[in-house]
């Protein structure tokens, strides 16, 4: 098997064989949807294009908001420039502007739309390939980035046994393409 922060080359995407090692199936009822919520000065990142398919779609993801949300979109926006990099704004440097919760459950308003047919727009990548994270520094390279908040997603990884690279079949397929999805899923053995 790979040696630990080992990389290998699928087409232009340098991925940290990590992922292959790494079980993770997420388990909201433990972590709460903390992806949505971890507190810091960064919001989700984004691409323009999905700044255009957010603002497309906007009317109808604000109906899932809280009110708090909701003005803080409508008075600065949802998205800022940080960093020589586009992401989502959050409320109080914790919770994604576009958080609603389901219960005790940070869920996204975005998603929510998507699901019930009022947005064609699903939600940004980044947050449909977390834990994943695809940066663009030295051409595309893949990681698995560590939470704490996450410790409950590999435990049920490892009990279900499921790899994160099939956990996240759907949005890496969506970013790759199947073809792509299926080397990699090769090149990790199965």
């Amino acid at each position: 098997m790979f040696q630990k922060d080992t990389f290998i080359q699928i087409d232009d995407v340098l991925v940290n064989t990590e992922i292959y090692r790494t079980n993770f199936a997420c388990d909201l009822s433990a972590c709460k949807g903390a992806c949505c919520t971890l507190e810091s000065e960064y919001g989700a990142p984004l691409e323009l294009k999905e700044i255009e398919a957010i603002e497309k779609n906007l009317k109808n993801v604000v109906e899932y908001l809280p009110e708090h949300h909701r003005n803080k979109i409508a008075i600065t926006g949802f998205y800022e420039f940080k960093d020589e990099v586009y992401m989502t704004r959050s409320v109080g440097n914790k919770a994604c502007v576009f958080v609603y919760f389901d219960g005790d459950i940070a869920k996204c308003g975005i998603e929510k739309a998507w699901f019930e047919g009022k947005s064609d727009f699903r939600k940004p990548i980044s947050c449909h390939l977390f834990p994943i994270r695809v940066s663009k520094l030295f051409g595309k390279t893949m990681r698995y980035e560590k939470f704490d908040e996450c410790k409950p997603a590999v435990k049920n990884g490892v009990e279900h046994k499921v790899r994160l690279i099939d956990f996240l079949e759907d949005p890496l397929k969506r970013e790759f393409g199947k073809e792509w999805y299926d080397t990699l899923r090769e090149e990790g053995g199965e």
